[in-house]
Parts: C-alpha cells; sequence; structure tokens
C-alpha cells in the first residue's frame, strides 16, 4: 500500500510588545535573572484582574492579514483550563471560537512548484512559565515568561512532506520580522512550533489519527522529527497497527527519535469557557488601520525584484532574507540605474536602463550577495555595524562596469570602505589602484612578464594557448591588479606573434 503523509502545524510566534499580554510587567524576562519580571497578575494570585495590550492586539491583527486571513470584527478571549506547574492560575487565557483571523492562506514556491498553505486561525493568549529541567528529579520553574504574548497560528494539514513544513517555517519567520511583530527566533523561544502527523492510504481524503510532536525549536528539528515520525508511522501501517488514537510526543534531539508523552486532549478535556474578566473587544478600526499600513510581503518583493531589476533569483532570496538588506538594496539599484541612465551613450534614458538594466543587476546582485556578505561574514558583523551607504556601494558598481577598475581592485576597495566607510573613488586615488588600459603604460609590465617566464612562453608559442591567461596573471600582479585585463590579453598575444 503507498501511503501519504499529512502534516499540519501550530506554531507560536512570541510578540515583541515592551510588556506583557494581560500586565504592565517587562516583556523581556529571557534576558533578567528568573522570576524577576513578574507580578500578581502573571503568576495567578486570587483577585488578580487581566486587562489586555493593545499592542499585542494590533501585532495579532496585522500577523493575520500578513498571512490573508480575514479579520473577525469581533472576537473575545476565553479560559483553557489545564494544571501544569507552569501555569499557575490552573487556566491560561486564550481564544476559542472567535480568534482575530480566520482562513488565510500562504503561497509556498517549493521545489515541486507553488503550493497553497491554508492558514485555519490566528488567535492571541498568553505564554505559560519555563521548566528547567537541571537534574533527574529536580525542576526549577521561571515565571519570566508566564503572561508573554502569544500569536498561535494554525495551519491546515496542506504539507506532505517535512521538507516543506520546514520551507513554512522560514517563510513564516520571515513575514513576522517584515511586519515588525516578533523578533522570531526560534533559538531563543521566539518561535516554536508543534507538528501534527499522520499517514493514509495515497489518493483517500480521509484523515486519520494524528501524532503531535510538541515543542520543536529549530528549522533542523521540525524536519527531522517529522520524517522520523513518518518513518515510524509507516512502520505500523505495514504491521497492520496504525495509530488508533490522536496521541502527543517530544522530540529527543540528541538521539533524533520520538517518545510518547500522552493521549492528546481535545476541547472537551480544555473545558473552555468565555473569560469573565475581559468583556469582547470591537476591531474593526484596528483592522483597516493595520491593513493600510502593512509593508510589502516577501513573495511581493521577490517577484518584484526578479520582475523590475532582473536580479537572479538565488541572489534576491539571500537579499530578502534580512530586511536591513533588501532595504540597502533598493537604494543601490536606485543610484544605479541613475547612473546607467545618464551613460554618454546614444539612446534615451530608458533605452539605456533597458539595454544594460540586466548587466546592472547581475552585476550588483552578484557584489551583494557574494563579495558584500562574505566580507561582512569574516568580520562576524551586520551591514547596520558599517558605515558602507548605498551611494558609494552603487559609485564601486559602476566603476567597475565603465572598467575605471576591474573586480579584483574591486573587492579591495570594498574592504576599505566596509572598514573606513570611505567613499569608492577616493580609495582608488588614494591607493593608487585606477584601472591602466593605456599600451604605452603597460608596455613595461607585459615586457617583465615575458622576460621572467621564458618557459611559459615557450609552451604558449609551441600550441599551449591556455599559458596566455597565466601571462596575463603574471602582468596583473606586476601592477598589483591595475592593469586592465582584456588590454594585457591583447597585447600579450600580439607580442607573442611577432
Amino acid at each position: 500500500m503507498e501511503l501519504e503523509p499529512v502534516i499540519g502545524l501550530e506554531i507560536h510566534v512570541q510578540l515583541k510588545t515592551d510588556s506583557k499580554m494581560f500586565c504592565s510587567c517587562a516583556n523581556n524576562g529571557d534576558t533578567r535573572e528568573p522570576n524577576t519580571t513578574i507580578c500578581p497578575i502573571c503568576i495567578g494570585h486570587p483577585g488578580t484582574l487581566p486587562v489586555p495590550n493593545r499592542k499585542a492586539i494590533q501585532y495579532a491583527i496585522r500577523g493575520a492579514l500578513a498571512l490573508g486571513c480575514v479579520i473577525n470584527h469581533e472576537t473575545k478571549f476565553d479560559r483553557k483550563h489545564y494544571f501544569y506547574p507552569d501555569l499557575p492560575k490552573g487556566y491560561q487565557i486564550s481564544q476559542f471560537d472567535k480568534p482575530i483571523g480566520e482562513n488565510g492562506l500562504v503561497e509556498l514556491e517549493s521545489k515541486e512548484g507553488s503550493k497553497s498553505i491554508r492558514i485555519e486561525r490566528l488567535h492571541l493568549e498568553e505564554d505559560a512559565a519555563k521548566n528547567n529541567h537541571h537534574k533527574p528529579g529536580v525542576t526549577h520553574v521561571d515565571y519570566n515568561r508566564a503572561g508573554t504574548p502569544l500569536a498561535e497560528i494554525v495551519t491546515h494539514p496542506d504539507f506532505r512532506n517535512a521538507a516543506d513544513a520546514k520551507q513554512f517555517l522560514q517563510e513564516l519567520r520571515l513575514i513576522m520580522r517584515t511586519i515588525g511583530v516578533s523578533h522570531a527566533d526560534m533559538e531563543k523561544g521566539h518561535l516554536r512550533c508543534d507538528a501534527n502527523v499522520s499517514l493514509r492510504p495515497a489518493s483517500t481524503k480521509e484523515l486519520h489519527p494524528k501524532t503531535e510532536v510538541k515543542n520543536l525549536n529549530s528549522f533542523k528539528s521540525v524536519e527531522r522529527a517529522i520524517e522520523y515520525e513518518i518513518q515510524r508511522q509507516t512502520k505500523l501501517w505495514k504491521t497492520n497497527t496504525p495509530p488508533a488514537e490522536t496521541t502527543t510526543r517530544g522530540w529527543h534531539d540528541t538521539e533524533q527519535h520520538t517518545y510518547e508523552q500522552r493521549s492528546k486532549e481535545t476541547a472537551n478535556d480544555y473545558r473552555y469557557f468565555p473569560e469573565p474578566d475581559i468583556p469582547p473587544l470591537m476591531i474593526e478600526d484596528l483592522a483597516q488601520d493595520e491593513h493600510r499600513h502593512l509593508p510589502e510581503m516577501p513573495r511581493d518583493k521577490r517577484d518584484r525584484f526578479i520582475r523590475e531589476y532582473q536580479f537572479k533569483k538565488t541572489d534576491v532570496q539571500l537579499m530578502i532574507e534580512n530586511s536591513d538588506l533588501a532595504d540597502f538594496t533598493e537604494a543601490v539599484m536606485s543610484e544605479a540605474i541613475d547612473w546607467v541612465g545618464n551613460m554618454p551613450t546614444d539612446g534615451s534614458r530608458n533605452e539605456k536602463i533597458q539595454t544594460h538594466g540586466a548587466k546592472l543587476g547581475k552585476m550588483v546582485g552578484g557584489w551583494i550577495t557574494s563579495k558584500l556578505i562574505g566580507q561582512l561574514n569574516e568580520r562576524n558583523i551586520t551591514l547596520k555595524q558599517t558605515d558602507v551607504t548605498p551611494e558609494n556601494f552603487a559609485e564601486l558598481v559602476t566603476m567597475i562596469m565603465s572598467n575605471q577598475i576591474n573586480s579584483s581592485v574591486g573587492t579591495k576597495v570594498l574592504s576599505v570602505m566596509i572598514d573606513t566607510g570611505g567613499d569608492p573613488s577616493n580609495i582608488v586615488d588614494e591607493q593608487g589602484w585606477a584601472q591602466v588600459s593605456d599600451e604605452g603604460a603597460l608596455e613595461d609590465a607585459i615586457q617583465k612578464a615575458i622576460n621572467d617566464n621564458p618557459d611559459a612562453v615557450e609552451k604558449y608559442k609551441s600550441g599551449k594557448t591556455q599559458l596566455l591567461m597565466f601571462l596575463v596573471g603574471a602582468v596583473m600582479k606586476e601592477t598589483k591588479g591595475s592593469a586592465d585585463p582584456a588590454v594585457v590579453k591583447k597585447l600579450l598575444a600580439e607580442k607573442l606573434t611577432e
């Protein structure tokens, strides 16, 4: 029997508000000493009253809109009952039947092509405290995290493999960062995921009991846990003992396997009822305001960068992973296109841009994703930690395109720009790196390369023409990279045929 995986995700996104969901405690407990950002409200003292965080509601609306959800104009909070040491009230304030948003859609570009991932709902809730297991039998509870605002995002079971689930989470992280509602760092717990996995005979539509793998905190863990669970359940199906009930399992990252925790609770087990201390909220006006200020989504920006600037798809993927880099790229292209449009050649501005646009896009894309990012990574710094401006970077690229300097010199100039924030033309003048194309000025360096490499010259003349580039390299070394390689190649070929 051919089996098909059926996978859905439940994702918790920690919102980066200044204060917690229902009290005024600082929402930065992960950077503070345990149990120092707490108050009677977030640790559940009797008689305390929760007050909803307006910014958290705005962020949740923004997140729902970014995922294509329909916003419920009236929303409410509910009590979700369960008893754990990390939930001192004995219930969690969450949302049940009237979430912030429902029926969303995210388009995912996978290896098999475009796929539509349906979003069932996005709702708000408060986070529980954090259990720190120091050794068997010893657990300390840190309540700093209790009350942190969470947006829970639930997808439909639209994934059929682990790779797509991982890619969706990476796209979701980018969306949350783009709209500015969360740092969405999985390693720091800002983004946590539960994966629901089941199997069914291929070409059937029936859903079978699922296994929920809890609290996956890295993209690799999500992918590997799903893959492991598919293999585990496949063995059960092949022995005619498929899962008979919905269960919850944990993921052992060191040993790379899931392990049984408990049977999965249902909505009835949680005994939801409306939160009596918080009246229903009318959020239509907030939704309209958030919709007006919603930024360009990553998928739209990717498509536009490829369409407008003719960047390569692989370059665009790197560019928009970081909003600072994406904004920098756009500013560079604005400056560089102006330069192309004003080139001293025949044709109108639009004709020049159309003629040279693809070359410009390839040049800028390559230099940003390879040279710039590479040198920043070598220094272990970010673009924000440098004084490199879009104007100076655009000037560097146009100097290379106009043959004022070659790529080798350009790499050295970029290094100085990163370290000093200097202007590329000034750096070239100060260092004497301007590209030399004058044939007379190159004569001595070419003759020296020929004199210093008689074996290579003899082999070239006997038919090993590939050695011409070795001699070009010798000239480039002699001129400290300032010679025009095309001119050097032409002059060497002429000289060696005399």
